[in-house]
């Protein structure tokens, strides 16, 4: 039983990581290059701004990945 919950630990853990490894790479596109096409305000913002955002980001990143690749059908 006590194995069980930690395999079952273990790979929630492996998941969260590449999760985590998955938001990272994603925000590192992101918000050089696709967060000013959903937000245009962005624009100007110094790095401290998207270093802000920058945990957000990776947490979300799966829905700002679906905005960022539909924003530009959304124009048309």
């Amino acid at each position: 039983m006590f194995r069980i919950m930690m395999d079952t630990v273990a790979l929630i853990l492996e998941a969260v990581g590449l999760y985590a490894i998955a938001g990272l790479l994603f925000a590192i596109a992101f918000l050089a290059a696709g967060v000013v096409r959903i937000d245009p305000a962005v624009r100007g913002s110094g790095l401290g701004f998207r270093l802000m955002i920058l945990p957000g980001v990776m947490a979300l990143w799966p829905f700002l990945f679906l905005r960022w690749i539909t924003v530009g059908k959304d124009a048309s």
